[in-house]
């Protein structure tokens, strides 16, 4: 039970820091400890007729197995420094990008190279946005769709499990320094290792605040993102969506000066459940296949909180919030724009008489008894303001899903190598704190991986 590197969590930054090292040292003996299922065990059993809400299971197979909770979802790989981490700050811009290409060319080699690169460089919507006090965020975008994000993680996998040893369903208890390194305890066994790499993803949150307490291994309070997920006709965004297909836009309210953004925006996709340690949250998939596509278009509206003295708890904010929502609706809660601004609930009857159908199954409800007011005054300021370069944004039958909370980790304390004070403990992904997205994860494990083989 003796390795030389193990790897807790198989999400992008496991599976690139994974294969990374079968490339660089094919030589060491490689571990992956995943608390999830294997990629083709993975099935949410919402079926949307015999099953139509989370039933809770033990391991959830949207958010945990291999691929992470990126696995499920549409598949967009973000290159830029604007957004999705910082990672770049700890290993500089220029090697920040260099990663993410490098990430892009694997994930190309894997089965995605059909997929178009778009980017927001030079576009005429530039120049919309600002002149409507809205700000849109260069990046260069990958799309593969849940569909073809689906073939290059089986395809990566296959490639990998030839040299690297996968154990899943396997939930890591603790990790404990030892004499030449560490060893990592499941179940009733143990395994030892020279490095270990940590890479929990944001599902690991509780799991890796545990860790670093019983390792001292300094945190600092990180943020949460709170809002709704929003869904229109895709006919609404498609002229954005067409050129740009991802569009980061950011926008500071005129009543509080908070800033509101668009997040991960999913052109003819589906609206889905997600389940975070228990509480039913919401987001967005998209397919690359146009057989799998619908006719709407849906992305996120989200405000960031980050709390300071003498409360630090930003996610156990985020999460009372979501339990809330969990109250009222049983689950995720889905209201029309125009009974919002009305003051009055959604119901079963008006849901039926809108123009648009929704992709997923939510209780009509009132997000106003859910989200604090000064949060839905700036999600509602946004999308008065999108309506001025997407008209048709702010129409009656516009759909709000609450709610929306993107939890992150505390930041951990690491080097430039993203290693802790404990030599050859590297923590990475967004179990880090450091990264917020697929391609800064995966970026995250091969640059430690690099490390190591060296």
């Amino acid at each position: 039970m003796k390795y030389d590197v193990i790897i807790i969590g198989a999400g992008p930054g496991g599976i690139f820091a994974a294969y990374e090292l079968m490339i660089k040292k094919p030589e060491l003996k490689v571990a992956v400890f995943e608390a999830g299922h294997a990629l083709d065990k993975r099935h949410c059993p919402i079926d949307g007729e015999k099953v139509r809400s989370c039933i809770g299971c033990k391991s959830c197979s949207i958010m945990s197995g291999f691929g992470g909770a990126g696995a499920f979802s549409d598949g967009k790989y973000n290159i830029t420094n604007d957004f999705g981490g910082t990672l770049y700050e700890y290993i500089g811009k220029k090697q920040a990008m260099d990663l993410m290409y490098y990430v892009d060319k694997i994930n190309m080699q894997h089965g995605g190279s059909g997929c178009k690169l778009y980017s927001t460089a030079g576009t005429k919507f530039k120049t919309l946005c600002i002149q409507n006090d809205l700000h849109l965020l260069d990046a260069s975008v990958r799309h593969l769709g849940t569909d073809v994000n689906y073939v290059v993680l089986e395809n990566l996998y296959a490639e990998l499990q030839q040299k690297v040893d996968f154990y899943f369903d396997a939930y890591v208890e603790a990790i404990d320094i030892v004499d030449g390194g560490y060893s990592v305890k499941c179940k009733d066994t143990s395994y030892t290792c020279e490095k270990c790499i940590v890479s929990v993803g944001r599902i690991g949150s509780k799991w890796m605040e545990k860790v670093c307490k019983d390792l001292a291994i300094p945190t600092k309070s990180n943020r949460v993102d709170l809002g709704v997920r929003v869904e229109l006709p895709a006919t609404v965004f498609a002229h954005l969506t067409d050129e740009l297909y991802e569009s980061k836009i950011v926008y500071r309210t005129k009543q509080y000066g908070d800033k509101v953004r668009t997040f991960c925006m999913n052109p003819k996709g589906a609206v889905v459940n997600e389940n975070t340690n228990g509480i039913i949250t919401v987001n967005g998939h998209s397919y690359e296949d146009p057989a799998l596509q619908t006719e709407n278009t849906n992305f996120a509206l989200l405000v960031s909180k980050h709390f300071s003295e003498p409360f630090k708890d930003s996610n156990g904010y985020g999460e009372s919030i979501a339990r809330l929502s969990n109250m009222l609706g049983g689950g995720v809660i889905v209201q029309r724009f125009g009974d919002l601004i009305r003051g009055r609930r959604s119901t079963p009857s008006r849901m039926e008489d809108a123009f648009i159908t929704p992709t997923l199954q939510a209780t009509p409800g009132d997000l106003s008894l859910v989200l604090p007011k000064r949060l839905l005054d700036g999600i509602i300021e946004m999308i008065y303001a999108l309506d001025k370069v997407a008209p048709g944004t702010a129409n009656d039958d516009t759909l709000l899903y609450g709610v929306e909370v993107k939890f992150y980790n505390m930041e951990v304390e690491v080097s430039d190598k993203l290693e802790t004070r404990h030599k050859g403990l590297y923590i990475i992904g967004d179990g880090s704190g450091i990264t917020h997205s697929l391609s800064h994860a995966s970026a995250s494990g091969v640059h430690v991986a690099r490390d190591i083989a060296q």
